[in-house]
């Protein structure tokens, strides 16, 4: 590793440490300098603004997430087993929560949906070669496999996680997917299990 390369991972080490201990916006760039005994335009060398940085910490969380997915993969595993594990993979610690809400400001909504178009580049093709395996096995039946992962990926983000959903999207969401891939009724019901909740309308 070239020594710039290495000081740009430092720092971005720093801040990553930095955001989870003090959160994103309690952190300023003038502390990371400090912490980091640097020069102000040593900073600024590496990253135009506190902005960039948190894209790129964020970025290096993803690609620590990917090779965890990667991993399970070649474990000895059943494939619905291996699905769950990527997608529990692609996900932020709960130490690393205030780093994830600091998507949620409104100033930082372009970076939101560049870090969600991200994880949908990413997990593609992990999940697509683990369906071909499904597939391989007799579990699904299916062609134009990274495709149909997409636009599962697709939906599901923007029904769970662009606001309040209900029992019944999930619902329908389980059958759709099992049916994109030609699954037989009750296959994906684990999924049931890995949606977050918490913004799931309440039964009156």
């Amino acid at each position: 590793m070239k020594k710039g390369e290495k000081r740009k991972k430092e720092l971005l080490s720093i801040a990553y440490d930095m955001f989870i201990t003090r959160g994103y916006e309690k952190t300023s760039v003038d502390e990371i300098i400090e912490k980091a005994q640097i020069a102000k335009g040593t900073y600024y060398y590496y990253f135009q603004s506190k902005e960039q940085m948190l894209e790129e910490v964020i970025d290096m969380m993803i690609d620590s997430e990917t090779e965890t997915a990667e991993q399970i993969i070649g474990k000895d595993i059943s494939v619905p087993q291996k699905i769950v594990g990527i997608l529990a993979s692609i996900k932020p610690t709960e130490a690393e929560q205030p780093i994830q809400n600091a998507l949620f400001q409104p100033e930082n909504v372009l970076m939101h949906y560049k870090v969600r178009k991200k994880l949908i580049n990413v997990l593609t093709p992990l999940l697509s070669e683990v369906i071909e395996e499904g597939v391989n096995e007799g579990i699904f039946k299916c062609e134009n496999i990274p495709e149909r992962v997409k636009m599962l990926l697709i939906i599901s983000d923007s029904t769970f996680n662009e606001g309040t959903f209900t029992e019944k999207d999930i619902s329908v969401f389980i059958d759709m997917t099992e049916k994109l891939l030609g699954a037989e009724n009750g296959t994906m019901s684990f999924i049931y299990n890995l949606i977050d909740k918490s913004d799931m309308e309440a039964i009156e």
